[in-house]
């Protein structure tokens, strides 16, 4: 090729990596595949190798590959970056809705009309960036708003941050334009950067903001380069030759000049609908893959923003409506163990109560013992908690410089806490488990389950009274709970508590309650085969395995004769279950129990052709983001067994839209449409897993 043509591929090349750059990180709408980006890339790179000259300082292959800097050198920011005043509860934020008012009021200026703009507070860290003629000239952290540090390098290597401003046809660059963003880690990322720690002896970070701004200012840009840190941009700082009249227009600005905008950014034409807006983002907190530390509320006009000012540090214009923190650090007490319907031992941590998400914790999961011993926890150790939303508190990891050598490492215990039998660890597997059958745990959780809302619904057996009934010898299995006299429920002691004069008041079960239990006792018996079946809790039967083998079965009695092979032929079940299923068979005690539900009056078979309760029937579904327990094919399966579809764009048949982490464009068309958003903990409710 003559030496143009090979400048011209060069330059094409260049344009089309950071095209395919924008649609990917910004949009979240790739056009190519990741092997044909690679070849591109490559291409690019083997063109510069043998050409030096054509290498610029902004190629998408120069964005890592700075040396090692000895330290970092501060800059002055064009104008200050101000941090925010916060508003805790709606209450301060409507006192500082009022506080607005009145000093626009006193400027004869009405602020009943004004649009305000709502976006979320990503909890990461604060970045300027400075693009001279177009071009990307330095990037500095926020540091104390009027003074950061140069980490240029660094952020270059964050592919979601434009080396050059994307420009249509004909169009001009402006002579510099600051654009202000908050660079984070993804949760995902955070929890396995973590794991990689632990796994090599170095401290946990506490939260994924502390993992951002610790990337962000490494002096070799290869360990930032390293990590999938990302980026929303949210403001305009300092301009020459951009002229812009509101942040809504800054917004679209950035985001038409590749800079990756947040799609929940809102526009509002009342202060209800902003606080409305910030209610939301806290309910709908758990369902994003990054961390939300709270929602900012801004002026719109710039007009009015310069008539507000500033004060202190804090421009009047804009307020952060803060949630609650969803990590913590406390002191690890004790690690306990529980022990499931399964016979598996789930050891959890006792801790020193610290309040998380806004709820008081003295307890967390800790998974199995591999983990435990991954993240090296100990008793006495202080540990990172963390919690987001109504998600079950969890141990992150050790806070390993706040050791005092008096920590003891875990060991899971030879012998059931339960029953004292001998624990065994089956081969391939990561829990440890009770061999007993008759272990007490395990028989009342196997009742727990029984009752519960997905299995045999019963309204008004509890866990607690599940438990109370078991201790007293009312009931030894699920069965018994059919045959419970009512006479003797009747003023049945269920606890007791300790009144204002220091008296013990004991609480009693009243005949109102117990009439409402015998009557849901009665109406379980008519639910269907597949959910006794499902009631039973046989190992790796869920619910939708359940209605595979009610379905080719049809009866209790069939399915307990039923060869290995035979279970392991039904489409969906495989060779896993069926065993698990001929070993729940092969044991007398529930084949007992089985008989006593049947003499109970319970429903253990179904007609030839009869149509099983499909409880997701005429629901609509559109799925979005990755999917931590499930597969996307996965779940298009399980939906479809419980009489639902699933569809590839949300609109307006839409019922559901399951939002895993990382949601696309979906997300945002589902907002629009007003179209209900369910996280994945809140999908397999529906599932009845």
């Amino acid at each position: 090729m003559a030496p143009s043509a090979i400048e011209g591929r060069a330059r094409r090349l260049r344009q089309e990596i950071e095209r395919h750059n924008y649609f990917y990180y910004a949009l979240d709408r790739p056009e190519i595949s990741d092997a044909e980006y690679d070849r591109l890339f490559n291409e690019l790179k083997e063109l510069e190798e043998k050409h030096p000259q054509l290498r610029t300082p902004d190629s998408p292959t120069q964005r890592v590959g700075a040396k090692p800097l000895k330290e970092f050198i501060q800059v002055r920011h064009p104008l200050p970056l101000f941090s925010l005043a916060n508003a805790r509860n709606e209450d301060e934020l409507r006192s500082w809705h009022s506080r607005v008012s009145k000093i626009l009021a006193d400027r004869g200026i009405d602020f009943a009309e004004t649009a305000l703009v709502t976006e979320p507070k990503i909890d990461g860290l604060a970045v300027s960036l400075v693009y001279e003629q177009g071009r990307l000239s330095r990037g500095a952290t926020r540091g104390n708003g009027e003074v950061g540090e140069d980490v240029t390098m660094n952020l270059r290597t964050i592919r979601a941050i434009p080396l050059v401003v994307r420009l249509r046809p004909g169009e001009r660059a402006p002579a510099v334009v600051e654009v202000r963003g908050e660079v984070y880690l993804p949760l995902a990322a955070f929890e396995k950067l973590n794991q990689e720690r632990a796994a090599a002896g170095k401290p946990a970070f506490a939260n994924p903001r502390n993992a951002a701004a610790g990337s962000v200012r490494q002096l070799d840009p290869r360990i930032a380069a390293g990590r999938p840190l990302n980026i929303w941009c949210y403001q305009i700082g300092y301009t020459e030759g951009l002229e812009l009249s509101s942040h809504w227009q800054a917004l679209e600005w950035m985001k038409k000049h590749g800079f990756r905008v947040n799609p929940y950014v809102e526009r509002h034409k009342s202060f209800d609908e902003a606080v409305a807006a910030c209610r939301a983002w806290e309910q709908r907190r758990p369902e994003f893959d990054y961390d939300i530390d709270g929602a900012v509320v801004k002026v719109n006009d710039y007009g009015m923003q310069d008539v507000l000012g500033v004060v202190g540090r804090d421009p009047r214009w804009a307020v952060a409506f803060k949630f609650a923190p969803s990590t913590a650090i406390t002191m690890l007490l004790k690690i306990g163990i529980n022990v499931g319907r399964t016979g598996a031992l789930n050891p959890y941590a006792i801790m020193e109560p610290v309040e998380v998400g806004g709820v008081t914790v003295s307890q967390a999961t800790l998974h199995n013992e591999d983990d435990i011993h991954r993240k090296d926890i100990r008793a006495g150790d202080w540990v990172v908690v963390e919690r987001a939303g109504d998600v079950i508190p969890q141990v992150v990891g050790p806070v390993i410089q706040k050791r005092s050598g008096k920590e003891k490492s875990f060991r899971m215990p030879e012998k059931c806490p339960s029953c004292r039998s001998r624990t065994v660890r089956p081969e391939g597997e990561v829990v440890v488990r009770c061999p007993n059958k008759s272990c007490p745990s395990q028989i009342v959780e196997s009742i727990k389950h029984f009752v519960s809302k997905g299995a045999m619904d019963i309204d008004g057996v509890g866990e607690k009274l599940v438990e109370r009934l078991f201790r007293l010898g009312l009931i030894e299995n699920m069965a018994d709970l059919y045959y419970l006299d009512r006479d003797g429920l009747v003023g049945l002691e269920l606890s007791s508590s300790v009144n204002s004069k220091g008296k013990l008041v004991p609480h009693r079960l009243q005949e109102k309650s117990v009439s409402k239990m015998m009557e849901a006792l009665e109406k379980s018996k008519q639910r269907p085969f597949h959910r006794v079946l499902f009631a039973l809790g046989i190992r790796h039967v869920g619910s939708i395995n359940a209605q595979l083998l009610a379905t080719h079965f049809g009866s209790m009695e069939a399915l307990g004769v039923a060869v290995r092979e035979d279970i392991a032929s039904v489409e969906g079940i495989g060779p896993v279950i069926a065993e698990a299923v001929r070993d729940f068979f092969a044991e007398p005690h529930n084949q007992e129990t089985i008989r006593r539900l049947r003499q109970a009056g319970l429903r253990l078979s179904q007609k030839p052709g009869e149509r099983q309760e499909r409880p997701l029937a005429g629901k609509s579904f559109v799925l979005t983001g990755k999917l931590a327990s499930l597969t996307r094919a996965e779940a298009r399966e399980k939906i479809e067994a419980l009489g639902g579809k699933v569809s590839g764009a949300v609109g307006k048949s839409t019922d559901y839209v399951v939002a895993g982490a990382s949601p696309g464009s979906k997300a945002k068309r589902a907002q629009e449409l007003e179209k209900k958003i369910i996280g994945e903990k809140e999908f397999l409710r529906l599932l009845g897993e």
